[in-house]
């Protein structure tokens, strides 16, 4: 993780963006810190390519709405996510004081990002079907195993959880998944056809994961990657899952 720990800062993202004909990025928050969100919407207005923030918020606090009034006044606030993944409870998102954070969302407006593993899919589902009307966005498929070459039991979650219409998909994240030196895009074909079939070209979304992904891969191939996972599967959608479905999902407002 080395390569990474360093930082990754506007001017260094916007020529990647134009040399992918992409027209504006969503930054997605890292820590779980007021302060982070706070550098990411100043990021935002400083740079009109940075479109939206999803950033952090503490669900859990009594005092969420507080919060979310006040960062909220931003309109480049667009969603909010926990680091979910590196919760010891499988059940995490179903404790009572996080749906509280939950249900908060829904007056501003604001998606929620699932940043879970496999093992927090049961749970997912769990919440979005209690919250119908909240938009969910989930991050990096799940974080399938694929460098073990698992697909079940994630399949199977996958597909229940995408019954619920009011969530959507990122297709992110994956090439950290794989094994990161030695990785072909065939073996993320398993689960780019489970993802497709799941949710549809209509609730899939590209995302970068960069600067992660430059543990596996830069910018250009994981790019590369989603237009040809979505020319063979879906080719009229190649606007939608490049952009327009990103634009829809966190840049409309209540």
């Amino acid at each position: 993780m080395a390569a990474i720990r360093r930082d990754f800062l506007p001017e260094h993202l916007a020529p990647k963006l134009r040399s992918e004909g992409i027209d504006g990025s969503i930054v997605v928050q890292v820590e779980q810190s007021l302060a982070e969100t706070e550098a990411l919407l100043a990021i935002a207005g400083r740079h009109s390519f940075v479109l939206a923030v999803v950033g952090w918020v503490d669900l859990r606090s009594p005092d969420v709405a507080t919060a979310l009034e006040r960062l909220g006044a931003n309109p480049k606030l667009r969603g909010v996510r926990h680091v979910v993944q590196s919760e010891p409870d499988d059940r995490f998102l179903l404790h009572s004081d996080f749906q509280r954070g939950i249900a908060a969302l829904g007056r501003f407006g604001l998606a929620y990002d699932l940043l879970v593993d496999p093992r927090h899919l049961p749970a997912a589902i769990e919440l979005a079907r209690r919250f119908p009307e909240q938009t969910f966005v989930l991050d990096h498929l799940a974080k399938p195993e694929i460098r073990a070459g698992r697909v079940e039991p994630w399949a199977g979650h996958l597909r229940e959880l995408a019954r619920c219409e009011n969530v959507a998909c990122k297709l992110s994240g994956l090439v950290t998944e794989a094994d990161w030196r030695r990785w072909k895009p065939a073996d993320l074909d398993p689960y780019l056809d489970v993802a497709f079939d799941a949710f549809g070209p209509r609730r899939l979304l590209f995302g970068s994961d960069w600067p992660v992904c430059t543990l596996a891969a830069d910018y250009t191939q994981v790019a590369a990657l989603a237009r040809d996972a979505v020319r063979r599967r879906a080719p009229d959608a190649e606007p939608d899952v490049m952009g327009e479905n990103a634009y829809r999902i966190y840049l409309r407002r209540p």
